[in-house]
């Protein structure tokens, strides 16, 4: 009998306290992807998939897929302009990254999570901060920097989200 698997654990690298714009920017968005990694280690797909508060449909699963979609939407198809389609939103269900996860298999969205950062970063890698590109869902232009901090903030948000599901399903916190 092999064993259940489970989400990989993560070596998070702090960002250096002294660092270039881009390269600061570049560590805390790492930082941060590295955080929700961590807060999935250890996990199976079952418990991958609680939605940890009876009144939310958040959980650890579909948070990596909506920040997946969200790594696809702001860099590779808003700032570099790649025809990608989306991962999970659709018209029908635009919620469907975080509605949809009772069927979900918990290792290829995992997988396909940590791909879509490696395509995000090769995506922007020549790019400039100053750079603005068209805000290709209707609305204002916005420059490289502008998405780097949004990307941050959403994180920081999810992050939070998701230290509190993964307390209330096993009393594991920490940073």
């Amino acid at each position: 009998m092999t064993a259940e698997w489970t989400a990989p654990p993560v070596e998070r690298a702090g960002p250096d306290h002294v660092a270039a714009e881009r390269r600061a920017l570049e560590q805390w968005l790492d930082y941060h992807r590295d955080t929700l990694l961590m807060k999935c280690a250890g996990m199976t797909p079952e418990r991958l998939k609680l939605r940890g508060v009876p009144s939310s449909n958040l959980s650890l699963l579909g948070l990596v897929r909506h920040l997946a979609d969200a790594e696809r939407g702001w860099f590779r198809q808003c700032a570099a302009g790649q025809d990608v389609p989306d991962l999970y939103w659709t018209e029908a269900d635009s919620g469907a990254d975080f509605n949809n996860v009772e069927a979900a298999e918990a290792e290829a969205d995992l997988d396909l999570y940590r791909r879509e950062i490696v395509a995000a970063r090769e995506a922007v890698a020549g790019k400039g901060l100053d750079d603005v590109v068209p805000f290709r869902w209707g609305g204002p232009d916005r420059d490289l920097r502008w998405i780097y901090l949004h990307m941050i903030e959403e994180y920081a948000r999810h992050n939070g989200h998701a230290d509190l599901i993964r307390e209330a399903i096993d009393g594991v916190t920490g940073d």
